[in-house]
């Protein structure tokens, strides 16, 4: 009995989980008015005629910005997150504790806050209408730096660096070598996180980007439609699209984030 009370429940809960991906679907397909009408429950015949519109717009050139930024914002926030978690984790120097804090510190303070800021900056050294502040925004990524560390922590045993220094490795080449291949399920974690965040990045481009050329997909995909009409079933195909990509990485890449979240779950 037990055993089908939990099925159930399971059974249930993936329903739940599964309903807004079914519900994007049949809205992709349909037409605005019947989108208002209630209709979102069933299949619509304009699904094409969305698709059509979404591709005759920018989506493509957006959908190539989006891939960019996102890439590029993934690989060098991962690779610097884990080289700062690594010297938090395992080297001892002075005034690291505080460091520390004040990394961890920075998480506490709301985006929005910092957000002023970081565009006044960003039109000081005239960076404003470029891909470059999309970018730059994550590369320092307290929430990364502290994934990495509470990981390093736990799976990097001091013992193994200590070997390697007297095999007369360098301190470049036991990173590369040991430390990357051990934390590898933790970057992957981290990649998949901050891919997320920065495909799904709206706020950020809203305010730094005015020409259409360098639009992301949520800017693309706000941008659907014309002066009198919002073309919500254009919009929801767009977005069917957008989530594509991000369907693909965590079905390749489900296995190491689950490795990752409960190996930085455990704590020494």
């Amino acid at each position: 009995m037990r055993k089908v009370f939990t099925a159930s429940g399971l059974v249930a809960v993936s329903l739940l989980s599964i309903m807004p991906f079914y519900v994007l679907i049949m809205m992709s397909t349909q037409v605005t008015e019947d989108i208002f009408k209630g209709k979102m429950f069933s299949p619509g015949n304009y699904a094409f005629e969305n698709l059509a519109t979404v591709l005759n717009s920018n989506f493509f050139n957006s959908f190539l910005n989006s891939v960019f930024v996102s890439v590029t914002s993934t690989i060098l926030c991962v690779l610097i997150c884990t080289m700062t978690g690594y010297s938090l984790a395992k080297y001892n120097y002075k005034y690291k504790a505080l460091f520390y804090a004040f990394i961890v510190g920075t998480m506490m303070v709301p985006t929005q806050i910092g957000l002023i800021g970081y565009i006044m900056e960003m039109r000081f050294f005239q960076l404003n209408n470029t891909l470059i502040p999309l970018i730059l925004i994550w590369i320092a990524n307290p929430f990364g730096v502290f994934w990495m560390v509470q990981y390093i922590k736990t799976a990097v045993p001091q013992d193994i660096i200590e070997s390697a220094r007297i095999d007369g490795c360098n301190e470049l080449r036991i990173f590369i070598q040991i430390i990357l291949p051990i934390v590898k399920p933790a970057m992957v974690t981290l990649s998949l996180v901050i891919f997320l965040w920065s495909w799904n990045n709206y706020l950020l481009p809203l305010v730094m980007i005015n020409k259409e050329e360098l639009f992301t997909i949520p800017l693309s995909i706000q941008s659907l439609g014309n002066y009198y009409r919002t073309d919500y079933g254009a919009r929801m195909m767009g977005l069917l699209i957008a989530i594509i990509p991000l369907i693909i990485l965590f079905i390749f890449g489900s296995k190491n984030f689950i490795r990752g979240l409960t190996a930085g779950a455990v704590k020494e």
